[in-house]
């Protein structure tokens, strides 16, 4: 059966105690902060935060950062002492027994929105993005960046860093660029299409190789989500779902509610059942409602418990269907 997961801090906090309460017994981390001179990818800082949180309860599922890949991406002078890091911190997720690792390849921009407070429901603040503001956006200080290059240090990073995570038993699932476009900035995206995601696969055939699905990304490459998730986990390669959604285009789109935008949730439930993902799923990027805070957008903890509680609905919907 799918697990509901939600991302929580690495110490303990009120959401820690509103999620377990509503029946989230599964947690989605970034990486922790070091004691002294401590690494937050060495072993004993992520030692202490898997016993955290299992003290509290959780299970520990997926580390969703990463230790500093910039260098990596673009293949620049320093890529050695990251390759170096990340490698330490795969094999330490292995040891301390986490499973699954969700990462990017968006070089030196990550996530990206033009506005974080467009109305939506009932003066609820989403977050959207509009290319078209973006014309007049200076390069970043990495110049002009060629997808070509970016696949070029993919396939590199894929072949050092998967033997490393196989040994591990760890799982490397890919996110998205976000938004699914390119150029930003000047710098190419390339995990940004199904055919794309496909060839990331295939490049290094691997067990530890895969995606995670985000939703609200994918809305943007497909009308067919549900089609996409069967073609990707009858080869076994959806390791992690991000469950959202959009409505607009790659160009121009805003995030909604859960239960209020195009894609049919009900359906796409139904096919990660029917491929049998027993994998973790979080629901991601929410509104901020009224009398929550806006500091962190899309992360508001008030809908994202009510986004727990639809994806709870769903799940029991479609099992109920068996």
């Amino acid at each position: 059966m799918i697990e509901i997961a939600e991302v929580l801090g690495s110490s303990h906090s009120l959401l820690w105690d509103q999620v377990k309460q509503i029946g989230v017994s599964h947690a989605v981390a970034g990486i922790p902060g070091g004691q002294g001179n401590e690494k937050g990818w060495d072993y004993m800082p992520m030692l202490r935060m898997k016993n955290a949180f299992e003290d509290a309860g959780f299970t520990l599922s997926v580390i969703e950062s990463a230790p500093p890949m910039h260098k990596i991406k673009l293949g620049t002078e320093g890529q050695e002492e990251e390759y170096d890091n990340v490698c330490t911190f795969v094999s330490n997720m292995g040891r301390v027994g986490i499973k699954t690792w969700c990462y990017n390849w968006m070089a030196i921009l990550n996530w990206m929105r033009t506005s974080t407070t467009i109305p939506s429901r009932g003066g609820a603040m989403v977050t959207g993005y509009d290319h078209e503001m973006m014309k007049n956006a200076p390069l970043t200080e990495a110049g002009e960046v060629s997808e070509n290059q970016l696949w070029e240090t993919l396939h590199e990073f894929l072949e050092r860093v998967v033997p490393v995570a196989e040994e591990a038993g760890v799982e490397m699932a890919m996110h998205p660029d976000d938004p699914p476009l390119s150029p930003l900035r000047g710098i190419g995206r390339i995990m940004r299409s199904v055919e794309n995601f496909q060839r990331l696969i295939d490049l290094v055939p691997s067990s530890s190789n895969g995606l995670t699905f985000c939703q609200g990304n994918f809305a943007l490459m497909t009308d067919d989500q549900p089609a996409v998730i069967r073609d990707f986990g009858k080869q076994g390669k959806i390791f992690f779902v991000h469950l959202r959604d959009v409505k607009g285009n790659v160009e121009h789109y805003e995030e909604t509610f859960h239960d209020d935008g195009p894609t049919d949730m009900l359906e796409c439930l139904r096919a990660y059942r029917d491929i049998g993902f027993d994998g973790v799923l979080r629901p991601d990027h929410v509104p901020t409602l009224a009398g929550d805070s806006n500091d962190h957008p899309g992360y508001s903890a008030i809908a994202r418990l009510f986004a727990v509680g639809y994806i709870k609905g769903l799940r029991e919907a479609v099992y109920r269907e068996q």
